[in-house]
């Protein structure tokens, strides 16, 4: 930072030299990228599976035919680390054995009767999957060097789990701030009842151990509230003043001064509180025992993990406890917090303050990996329970009144629960959470995602992807798609992809962390007490002399502050935070005045809780770092630069102006000079671009590897591209560019490459594919498993030069289709089977290894991983860093292509027309930097905003490139290839950074005359790989339309499609009626006799044959099917 180093400000434009000495990437920059799913992982280890079970419930039940009570209980899990045989796993083995990086559940299980423990075992629950680089993995803490040596990237940061071979990352989703009162309107809640408005207080609260529920205090019209609490995903309502009665046992007069203190004067709220007061004594329930026993009994029908012995007011207890405000343990704060939600539900209806949305930022947080991974395992758990308990009342049924619970039927039934090892890995592998689960989730499935590894911007931006859920993709509504000003500094506005997913799939900024540890409450709560002045929630208000707002800690509240201490308070709190290491990177202070303008409800929030995004920003008065959350943002002036600063309003101000932007978003080359959707078509085809997506390639058998054989690192780059050392995972080539319409060929976007600049290896490619041959698999039956074994047939010459002894190709062997790929010996039928490669192109086996089978570790597994070699044709997709796409037309021969005075001839033909309507200044400037760049031999920055007006981007580049003796502004005299003449214009020539997208022709080139149709439409099949018809969609039909060949439409859907000859009656116009006939008399009189179509309906209708799509056909059987009769009309025949 500028002041803190007491340095001036850094330079608007920097330049460094690129080939003195490899620059040293701190591999903080790398790792934090995966921060919030390892340190979330860590506190589960840690702390989250102790508090979950703490949090976990006995379960009780009593044996059949027998007054015992069996009783339940976990006391601890521990996860171990992974192991195999004895030894240490490591990742890599199990990416190249295709098994998954796992390790021991050990469960600590106590089981009593009649409340005296009989016993306490240690059970093993299987194996479930670990995070890589977490405290549980191996390599956690391990050197660069170290992590080469297990065959790991230099730079590798985890994050992930390896699920069959897979890497698999979960979702960050987004979720409403916990245990946070938010004010919404939501016209669904209409429906929920008679009389129930729009209008609600929703609170998300979630405990220790992250279990979640969702609370809503409902205004009813006529005056009254109601509030909503789950159990078993089953929705209840009711009475407030009920409830609160049933909280604690205090009379009406104090519970009227309290939900009325501060609202004295407001007539129409004291009369609905005091209307609500009146309905409960209608109902007869007046006294604190009376509303406990009133709700228990009406519950207990509804709750079956209680035993049937316990009272009603002990039922109602447990509902409150385990459904109500769970993130509070005291009932007397559960208390005051529906008080509080009860005066602001009031205040929002009557306009005194504004609604606050579900979609903006300062409302929501995120639900971490390792929160995820927690409640799917306590409810795995649970499940374990609930399964002992169904396994223990079976047997005790079976063997009847002689059933005897002791340390051996125990085992027996235990050997039964359910497999949690399988719970898990089913939940990493398939991103699937079974509806049974008692998890609260926005959604059930989508929760986890491949890592795909197709570059490096592709693989780190799976960690930084944040998801709004699977409900809102399907919402027509566009209000959770907007990009909110709170989102400034943590949602990137820049990366995100364009189309379906636009809005809902975002990136956290590259300066944003999320908190994943959480705080000791008591702590924070004795630290405030100490220091701050803070009224008790228990003092009546009408003592006070001034106005006083409430104070908020994580959902619960603290006391009171008048008005006229707000500020003071704050600065204290400020300074508690900036210099107290607990409380540093983690604590969230928000103050909401007052104002004449309806806003937020008014109150100081204080939050300390994880899974709340943080960033950091520059505090000016402490001249030091301070880390603020979304909400709190809201409320503070942040300068971006230091010439924004105004005296005694701006507070803090920005790191860098690039703060707010992604790790991806950050790597386009000046993208304040482009058109915005330039910048987010970069953002994605930057991860779809052919580059060098790891070095140990032959560690990562996927089943497709994209390779660019040629990369370079840009000319033109920004500091970010340094900072996390993507030179050393290039991406791209920088290539010899034209700006000149010299062809035809270069309409659309098209553009030219030379020839011999490709047959020199321009953007040369290739792709790895991967194949395991698992030879269990061959078989259903498992006990022949071992009668097979990879194995050469001797006794065939020809299988010498193309497979070796043990069956498969040697390494370097071209493959075509047709040629032998492996051979393996059934033992059973005592012959040898060979397998032909069935690919389409020419393949080179590039790497084989033999592991042991996952289903069966005698028997081998092989992995056969193919190059195919992927060089420059046309139809291959390229763009510029700027967002300028287009395809190959063209592999123009060089000596035609137009040359400069000193000879250098183009790589790339760039139709100028790219330009104006795309407004892609950068790749303009970029054109002038990269020429300059490599005349002067330096690299230059392009991080945005280091231009402005007096210091603008084509004087500086300019000015050097005419220092080099070349055009000021970067154009040159170019001749003609075919006739040597010169060209009258002068030719903007210079270098860029140009990307081979992974979109190849050869992927996607289609070609069929006939082929395998599908039985049921007898239309062609779809599917490339499976020889289906060619793709003909409304796009083609508006072309032919347009161009007057609608003809041609015949065609291509009927002729080629689904033609079929029908026979059709044309008296009643019934294609189902006509069958062919053949009388006794024709069939006696001669056998060769056609058989002739005669309608079943009308013997005397005549019959014509008409040709119509078959689908049509099927189409009229299924309405037949549903008794509707569908009839054609001749008018022209009959």
């Amino acid at each position: 930072v500028w002041f803190l180093t007491n340095q001036s400000f850094p330079r608007i434009v920097r330049i460094s030299l690129i080939w003195k000495t490899k620059m040293e990437v701190p591999i903080e920059n790398i790792r934090s990228l995966a921060a919030p799913h390892i340190e979330s992982f860590n506190y589960m280890i840690s702390e989250g599976i102790r508090q979950c079970v703490r949090k976990l419930r006995a379960l009780t039940f009593l044996l059949p035919g027998s007054s015992d009570q069996i009783s339940f209980e976990i006391k601890d899990v521990k996860l171990g680390y992974p192991m195999i045989q004895g030894r240490k796993l490591y990742p890599a083995e199990c990416r190249q054995s295709s098994s998954t990086y796992k390790a021991a559940c050990v469960m600590n299980f106590q089981w009593s009767i009649n409340g005296i423990v009989q016993g306490e075992e240690t059970r093993k629950l299987g194996e479930i999957p670990i995070m890589v680089m977490s405290s549980l993995c191996h390599l956690n803490k391990m050197h660069p060097k170290e992590l080469v040596k297990h065959q790991e990237e230099e730079q590798e940061f985890g994050g992930y789990f390896i699920i069959k071979g897979n890497e698999k990352v979960i979702r960050l989703l987004i979720a409403t701030r916990r245990n946070y009162p938010v004010a919404m309107s939501r016209p669904s809640w209409k429906q929920r009842g008679p009389q129930f408005s729009n209008y609600g207080i929703q609170v998300r609260c979630v405990k220790e151990d992250e279990t979640s529920t969702n609370n809503v205090l409902h205004f009813i019209e006529n005056g009254t509230a109601k509030l909503m609490f789950s159990y078993a995903k089953e929705l209840f309502f009711a009475p407030l003043v009920m409830v609160l009665k049933a909280l604690c046992n205090v009379t009406d007069k104090y519970m009227f001064d309290t939900l009325i203190a501060g609202k004295e004067d407001d007539t129409y709220y004291r009369g609905c509180i005091a209307n609500m007061m009146r309905e409960l004594q209608k109902d007869r329930l007046y006294t604190y025992e009376g509303c406990r026993n009133y709700i228990g009994r009406n519950f207990r029908s509804k709750i079956d993990l209680l035993s049937p012995n316990v009272s009603d007011a002990h039922v109602c207890d447990f509902l409150l406890k385990e459904c109500l405000l769970i993130h509070l343990d005291s009932n007397v704060d559960k208390f005051n917090l529906l008080v509080y939600m009860t005066k602001k539900l009031w205040s929002v209806v009557k306009g005194e303050c504004q609604v606050e949305g579900a979609d903006c930022v300062m409302n929501q947080e995120l639900t971490l990996p390792g929160h995820l991974y927690l409640q799917i395992l306590k409810d795995s758990l649970e499940g374990w329970l609930r399964s002992a308990q169904i396994s223990v009342l079976k047997r005790a049924r079976d063997v009847g009144s002689g059933f005897t619970l002791n340390k051996v039927e125990i085992a027996k039934c235990l050997n039964k629960t359910i497999n949690i090892q399988l719970i898990m890995e089913n939940f990493l592998a398939t991103g699937t959470v079974s509806g049974r689960s008692q998890v609260l989730l926005s959604q059930n499935t989508g929760l986890c995602v491949i890592a795909e590894n197709l570059n490096r911007m592709r693989y780190m931006s799976h960690f930084r992807a944040v998801h709004r859920g699977q409900f809102f993709t399907e919402m027509r509504t566009t209000d959770v798609r907007r990009l909110l000003p709170d989102a400034w500094g943590f949602i990137c506005p820049v990366h995100t992809p364009d189309g379906a997913p636009c809005g809902l799939l975002n990136h956290l900024s590259y300066d944003c962390q999320v908190v994943t540890k959480s705080i000791s409450e008591d702590y924070v709560i004795s630290l405030l007490f100490t220091h701050l002045a803070i009224i008790s929630v228990n003092e009546p208000l009408s003592h006070l002399t001034e106005e006083a707002h409430p104070i908020m800690y994580n959902g619960k509240i603290l006391g009171y502050i008048p008005i006229s201490q707000e500020q003071p308070t704050i600065d204290t709190l400020r300074e508690i935070k900036i210099f107290n290491d607990i409380l540093q990177k983690s604590f969230e202070i928000v103050l909401v005045r007052r104002q004449e303008v309806c806003g937020q409800y008014p109150g100081i929030y204080l939050f300390s809780s994880p899974a709340r995004m943080m960033r950091p920003v520059i505090n000016l008065k402490h001249k030091c770092l301070e880390h603020i959350g979304t909400m709190e943002q809201t409320y503070l002036d942040i300068a971006v630069t230091k010439e924004e600063i105004i005296p005694m309003l701006t507070t803090h101000m920005e790191i860098s102006q690039t703060s707010f932007l992604s790790n991806i978003a950050k790597l386009i080359p000046l993208p304040d000079f482009n058109q915005s959707p330039r910048n987010m078509y970069q953002c994605q085809m930057g991860k779809q671009t052919m580059g060098t997506p790891s070095h140990n390639i032959k560690g990562h058998p996927e089943s497709k590897v994209y390779r660019l054989l040629t990369p370079q690192s840009p000319l033109f780059k920004t500091d970010h591209y340094n900072s996390i050392g993507l030179d050393d995972y290039p991406m791209g080539t920088n290539a010899i560019v034209a700006v000149i319409s010299y062809t035809g060929y270069d309409m659309e976007d098209a553009m030219i490459i030379n020839k011999s600049s490709m047959e020199r290896g321009f953007a040369h490619g290739c792709i790895y594919k991967s194949e395991f041959i698992d030879l269990c698999q061959l078989t259903s039956n498992k006990k022949e498993n071992m009668k097979y074994r990879f194995e050469r047939d001797p006794c065939v010459k020809d299988l010498e030069g193309k497979l070796e002894e043990d069956g498969l190709p040697p390494v370097g062997t071209v493959l075509s289709t047709g040629d032998p790929y492996y051979s393996y010996y059934d033992e059973n039928s005592k012959r040898y089977k060979v397998v032909w490669f069935k690919g389409q192109e020419v393949a080179i086996v590039d790497n084989i290894k033999l592991t042991p089978s996952p289903t069966n570790e005698s028997i081998a597994q092989a992995c056969i991983t193919l190059r195919i070699q992927r060089n420059p044709m046309v139809g291959d997709k390229f763009a510029s860093r700027a967002g300028q796409k287009g395809i190959c037309s063209h592999l123009w021969p060089s000596e035609d292509l137009p040359f400069t005075e000193s000879g250098m001839v183009p790589d790339i033909v760039f139709n100028p027309h790219g330009f104006p309507s795309r407004m892609t200044i950068a790749m303009m400037i970029e054109c002038m930097a990269g020429k300059s760049a490599t005349v002067h031999g330096v690299s230059h920055d392009a991080t945005p905003f280091v231009f402005d007006e007096d210091n603008t981007a084509d004087v500086y580049f300019g000015d050097l490139l005419e220092k080099a003796g070349y055009n000021y502004h970067g154009t040159e005299i170019m001749y003609s290839g075919v006739d040597g003449r010169q060209l009258t214009a002068e030719i903007f020539f210079g270098v860029i950074y140009y990307q081979r997208l992974r979109h190849m022709v050869s992927d996607k080139w289609q070609v069929r005359s006939t082929g395998p149709i599908d039985p049921l439409t007898r239309q062609p099949i779809k599917g490339r790989k499976r020889g289906g018809g060619i793709r003909f969609g409304e796009m083609e039909r508006d072309s032919l339309l347009s161009h007057g060949a609608s003809f041609l439409l015949q065609d291509r859907l009927f002729n080629c499609s689904d033609k079929a000859k029908e026979h059709v009656c044309l008296k009643c116009g019934s294609i189902l009626s006509p069958i062919l006939h053949i009388s006794d008399e024709e069939l006696i009189r001669t056998s060769t006799v056609k058989p002739s179509p005669v309608c079943k309906v009308c013997p005397d209708g005549s019959i014509a044959s008409i040709e119509i799509p078959y689908v049509f056909k099927y189409l009229v059987s299924q309405l037949a099917a549903m008794n509707i009769k569908v009839q054609l009309r001749f008018p022209d025949i009959v």
